[in-house]
Formats: C-alpha cells, structure tokens, sequence
C-alpha cells in the first residue's frame, strides 16, 4: 500500500491537462510529444559548434588528420535531429490540417538544406565576432581564450544558429536555441535581432536585445545593456500587436556602456557612444555622444542627458 494517496491526485492532473489541450486546440489522441525537444536542441547545438570549429569546440581527441571526417559525421547525425524536430514545430504549427504530412516533411527538409547551406557564413562572422572580442578587450590572451571561454561569443554562437532558424520559419527552434545561451551566459537575445558582423558584448550578463532590434557591423556592448520597447501597441480588440518594429535600430561602430537603456525604434547614428546607465528614448546622430550630467555641487543625477 502506497504512503501516500496519489490516485486523486492524478486524476485531477489529467482533467487539468486536459482542459489546457482542448482550450489550446491540442491534439488529443494518443502518440508522442507534438513539440519540439529543449534536450534534443541542445544536443543539436553542441554537435554544430564542433562541427564549426571542430578543433576547439570538438572533442578533446580529436586529431587535424581526422577533421574532415568528424565533420561531415557530425554534420549529418545534427541534420538529421534537426529536421526531425522541424518537423516537430511544423506539425505543431499546423496542428490545424492546412498542409499535408508529405508537404510538412518537405518543407523540413528544405529548411534544414538551407540551414546547413548557411554554416560557411556562419562560421565567418562567428570569426569577426571573436577577432572583434579580442581586439576590443585587453584582456584577452588570445583569439581561442575568447572563443571558448568569453560567454559573449557563446550567446552569438547559439544567435547566429538561431537567427538563420528565426529567418526560414522556424523560431521555436529558434527560441529554444536562444533561452539555452541565455540560461547559460544570462545574455538575452531574441533570436528575430539582426546583427552585423564583428559583434562584441564584454562581461555580457544582463544584456537584452528585442526581437526587431538591427545591429550593424563592428558594435559593442557591455554588461547590462538594453535594446527595448518602449510600447506596445494593441488593437481594437485590445490584444498587443506582434511583429512591429519596436526595438532599436544601431548603426556601425557604435558603442553602448553598462547599464545603459535604449528604448523605442530610435536610432543610434553610426559611430555614437552612449554612456553607462543612460536612459534613452531618442535618436542620436552620427558621432553623437549621450552621457549623465553629474553636478559637482550635489552630486545628484539629473533625469537629462547631455548630447555633444
């Protein structure tokens, strides 16, 4: 006899379930899971970062002479976990009957031969990212510490996978690729945000970038900066509208200082340099700079900004 008296519990979970799966247009007849795997993401994610940079992010044993060969290994096993969930996120997304199964297992294919497609790129700005976190941090011993060390280039490794997903239909793939870095490195980037080559966040934790913000080339962030919405705008029935622009727009060669918060489709003009703990709601121009007005007097911090 059990301890403890589970029975009713049980049955009350399922009525729950239940309930949820009917009021959400769920499947209700029995088979699998219908939505995509976090575990099988991840394993996804680990196997394309050995297959892009096989020597430093593959495994301890593996040798130059074998390289070729661990990936395209690697590189087949990961496409074939992704397509099925792909297809995972299609069926789900489609739940409704409006495409066939074959049409479904079509366009997972296609996706994922366009995905894989994409790697080389991949690979190249992925190199702009880690040359721009090692000439933009003295710190920095060498090109393969901030490789595999610098939780920065670890978020844009899972970004730059997740972007492409984002990009051929598939962001809940995405998202999943997205919240494994954030719950890793506690840098938040939606997977929807365009970023430019040479893309460098130092120190990194409590970073967040919205999902329509643009980035452009050679831009640099530090901890605890914030590209986000300033509103959010409903409709007439009173439910937020989705997929507006609402984040920022960050020309090259800008740089953003700790704390700072950017809010609003505004636009850093190329070159600006926003100051640590600002608070911003509007556009800078090109070479701009916005800091705090600090008075020697008292010390105390006006709610203005100073642009010069």
């Amino acid at each position: 006899m059990s301890v403890f008296e589970v029975d009713d519990i049980v049955q009350s979970l399922r009525a729950v379930r239940r309930q949820w799966r009917e009021s959400q247009r769920r499947l209700l007849e029995p088979g699998g899971r219908d939505l995509p795997s976090r575990e099988a993401l991840k394993q996804i994610v680990e196997a394309l970062k050995g297959v892009l940079f096989p020597m430093r992010l593959g495994p301890p044993e593996l040798r130059q002479d074998s390289e070729d060969l661990y990936v395209a290994h690697s590189l087949d096993t990961a496409l074939h976990l992704l397509h099925t969930q792909a297809l995972l996120e299609l069926n789900y997304k489609h739940r409704l009957g409006d495409r066939t199964a074959a049409q479904l297992h079509t366009d997972a294919t296609e996706a994922v031969r366009s995905f894989a497609a994409r790697l080389p790129e991949i690979r190249r700005l992925l190199d702009s990212d880690v040359l721009a976190a090692f000439h933009g941090d003295p710190a920095a011993g060498s090109v393969d510490e901030v490789l595999i060390c610098y939780p920065g280039v670890l978020a844009m490794i899972h970004h730059r996978f997740a972007h492409e997903l984002y990009r051929l239909g598939l962001p809940l793939l995405a998202r999943v690729l997205s919240e494994l870095a954030h719950a890793e490195t506690g840098i938040d980037i939606h997977p929807g945000a365009q970023i430019g080559a040479s893309f460098f966040i130092d120190h990194g934790t409590g970073v967040v970038i919205g999902e329509t913000s643009v980035i452009g080339t050679r831009v640099r962030l530090y901890q605890a900066v914030t590209l986000g919405a300033k509103r959010f705008p409903r409709d007439a029935a009173g439910h937020l509208e989705k997929g507006l622009p609402r984040h920022p727009v960050v020309e090259d060669d800008v740089v953003i200082y700790a704390g700072a918060t950017v809010l609003g489709r505004v636009t850093l003009g190329r070159g600006a340099v926003i100051g640590g703990n600002v608070w911003l709601t509007d556009d800078v121009p090109a070479g701009g700079h916005v800091t705090q007005a600090i008075s020697r007097n008292d010390n105390k911090i006006p709610a203005a900004v100073a642009l010069s």
